[in-house]
């Protein structure tokens, strides 16, 4: 055989053996245009003869958490963490039956919380998660989730994780990105979980957060959490948080609401390296929700699907554009 036969003949095998570049990186993904652009992009931003190309050190891409990589109706699983906590804690509270935050949380009046600058959900927040050490905190976290189960769906909640955003988390990683989350839910109940989850070391979560303070008890060194300092990581604070903890613009940012409408013109708009937006549509009332302008709690999808068009943001339609919308 001659040598540039055996070329031949041997890139055949390679192409036809599992593993190889050939398998498709995204199988619960649809053939459509969403999976084409992000895998163009991929290879483009990889290839250093191509005008895509983007430096390892910039492969940097940021994900929103709730309705993004997991569900966040009919309440974002923080929220039916702090609930649990609430009832659970109630009847050793009794002034808590006239407190207006607590009666709505307890009712699911959830649009009251989010009202007048999220006062009430930071109230339900330093009731639950504050006081208390990190430690202790994370713990509470752990034993929850452990246990408790999203009310359709019957799984926990650390199995409501979409199949279609784990693969992308994968390929991203593969092709030399780091994958951060960029969400408005508490950063340290997403780190006791997010490494095992989806992969993403608690150091790459970024989140809503109270300050914590230093003692030394009984010569352990301690930190206690509180709600001063409050900072919360939604809207224009996202571009504000990645420019804090990232110190960089990424260049691909996936989210699912208006909360994400500032993170996606930050990472997308005037970026002087080539980016890419991407807004995950629920549509898909068999299999998970079909929503936008009108969720069930938080989530709304109003001014970042209407500019999406005009940014050139890929909006990801759950029911057409995924072939599958939960993993095992």
């Amino acid at each position: 055989m001659s040598r540039i036969c055996y070329c031949i003949a041997c890139l055949a095998i390679g192409l036809a053996s599992p593993g190889t570049e050939a398998e498709d990186p995204l199988p619960s993904w649809s053939e459509s245009a969403a999976k084409s652009s992000i895998v163009a992009y991929v290879e483009a931003a990889i290839d250093p003869q191509n005008a895509g190309f983007v430096p390892p050190q910039d492969r940097i891409a940021v994900f929103d958490n709730d309705g993004t990589l997991w569900p966040e109706n009919p309440v974002p699983s923080q929220l039916a963490f702090a609930l649990d906590s609430l009832r659970a804690e109630a009847p050793s509270h009794p002034e808590w039956a006239t407190d207006p935050a607590v009666q709505a949380a307890l009712a699911g009046r959830y649009g009251d919380l989010l009202a007048d600058g999220y006062k009430g959900l930071v109230k339900i927040v330093s009731l639950t998660h504050a006081g208390m050490t990190t430690d202790e905190f994370g713990d509470r976290v752990t034993r929850w989730i452990e246990t408790a189960k999203h009310p359709r769906f019957g799984r926990r909640y650390d199995q409501c994780v979409y199949q279609p955003m784990l693969e992308l988390l994968a390929y991203l990683r593969a092709n030399g990105f780091q994958t951060w989350i960029v969400s408005g839910g508490g950063s340290d109940f997403m780190r006791v979980w997010s490494e095992r989850v989806y992969g993403i070391p608690a150091r790459q979560v970024i989140g809503s957060y109270g300050l914590t303070k230093y003692e030394l008890i009984s010569g352990t060194p301690t930190l206690i959490k509180t709600t001063e300092g409050l900072f919360i990581d939604d809207k224009a604070g996202k571009p504000a948080a990645i420019h804090r903890f990232i110190a960089q613009r990424p260049v691909m940012a996936f989210g699912n609401s208006d909360g994400d409408l500032q993170m996606l013109e930050y990472v997308t708009v005037g970026n002087p390296l080539p980016s890419l937006g991407l807004i995950v549509h629920h549509t898909d009332a068999e299999r998970e929700y079909a929503y936008d302008a009108a969720p069930k709690s938080s989530g709304k999808l109003v001014e970042a699907l209407a500019d999406a068009p005009k940014r050139g943001w890929l909006v990801v339609d759950m029911a057409r554009d995924w072939r599958r919308v939960m993993a095992d």
